[in-house]
């Protein structure tokens, strides 16, 4: 494939030989095991694909859209693989995994980006603008505000207790409102000229350097958006397989439920923030890196969802706000975790190897769940 390396059609290639494996696996009824081994494998791939494409598609429309991009396709796997999980009455794969996908990427992603970032900075300390940590950890605290209200209730047993799935639909709505008016004011300031940061920040670089310095893109656009379709439609049926084996898989490995939403799942449906946070950290990106990191967390928490929430009212399962109190507490000290280490706008190494410490603590709860 023209415009890209060597590595790269090599990756390309492999993803394509797991993808066909995978299913496969799935329709020929394959071993337990090897079919949940090749389904996950795949699902990572192809996250790689969106998050590969996506980056070639946000150089050509300006690096301020990049991190929204890479975010919100990146998301792609998790919402089939929460979709099929509702569909199929896997209530607890699916609240795990979407929990499991704020965990990751606010922990176990911004962790290694922020290790990465400082190693490579001259001073030790990788520094980023603080407007996108600071609207996150808002975000984030806005739904856990939603959640932390359900869990008191459910304990208390009130009268708002038996109406759980009507409270979790406003409270949806009113995530999705509040989203929305965040987003478009951010992607507005974000396509100003000469602007090179994404989370609102001014470069103070004239449009004509910031220009100069914008990588050409290496593939040509119909080669890029055949890549997104590609991609994003094989994840659906992938996320499939994935389902059908992941059941299976629990009792064979004797993991619980959660560990699979948590870890496995969410690690991942997040290859694409893996791979693209972290190498644009290592470049020395720290904007655009922790633009990918943060919009994915605050796309899940805020639209995500919320999202998922109402359209599961026309599945076979409803998911509602309503999850296990050890998560509640999760996602609020994560919020206060992020609201701590990046809303001033620098972190150091031991700030990402803390968030890191976070996300392995969690998983291993989640063993004995």
């Amino acid at each position: 494939m023209a415009g890209t390396t060597r590595l790269e059609r090599y990756a390309l290639t492999l993803i394509v030989v797991l993808t066909a494996l995978a299913g496969l696996a799935n329709y020929g009824a394959w071993a337990t095991v090897p079919r949940f081994i090749l389904a996950t494998l795949a699902l990572a791939g192809l996250a790689w694909v969106v998050s590969f494409s996506t980056e070639q598609l946000g150089e050509r429309f300006g690096p301020g859209l990049t991190g929204m991009l890479q975010s919100t396709l990146g998301n792609l796997p998790e919402l089939f693989v929460v979709v099929f999980a509702l569909q199929k009455g896997e209530l607890v794969v699916a609240q795990t995994a979407i929990v499991g996908s704020i965990l990751a990427n606010a922990l176990l992603v911004l962790g290694l980006v922020i290790v990465v970032g400082a190693h490579h900075a001259p001073d030790g300390i990788m520094r980023f603008s603080h407007r996108l940590p600071r609207d996150t950890a808002t975000l984030l605290l806005l739904a856990s505000f939603i959640i932390v209200l359900l869990g008191l209730s459910l304990a208390s047993h009130d009268p708002a207790s038996h109406h759980v799935a009507a409270i979790s639909a406003v409270g949806a709505v009113c995530l999705l409102v509040v989203y929305m008016t965040w987003v478009v004011p951010y992607l507005r300031s974000d396509t100003v000229p000469g602007a090179e940061i994404a989370p609102r920040g001014a470069s103070g670089v004239p449009a004509g350097a910031a220009e100069a310095r914008r990588p050409a893109p290496r593939l040509s656009l119909h080669t890029t958006v055949g890549l997104l379709i590609v991609a994003g439609t094989a994840s659906a049926f992938v996320s499939d397989w994935f389902i059908n084996a992941l059941g299976p898989a629990i009792e064979v490995l004797h993991i619980s439920q959660a560990f699979a939403g948590i870890v496995i799942i969410a690690i991942a449906g997040n290859a694409a923030e893996n791979t693209a946070g972290v190498v644009l950290a290592h470049k020395g990106k720290y904007d655009l890196a922790v633009s990918v990191v943060k919009n994915s967390v605050a796309q899940i928490a805020a639209f995500l969802f919320p999202l998922l929430v109402l359209v599961s009212f026309a599945l076979a399962t409803t998911l509602t706000f309503a999850l296990a109190p050890v998560y509640i507490g999760a996602l609020v000290l994560t919020a206060l975790a992020l609201w701590q280490i990046t809303g001033d706008g620098e972190a150091a190494a031991f700030e990402g190897w803390a968030l890191i410490a976070l996300y392995v603590i969690v998983a291993a709860l989640t063993l004995y769940e």
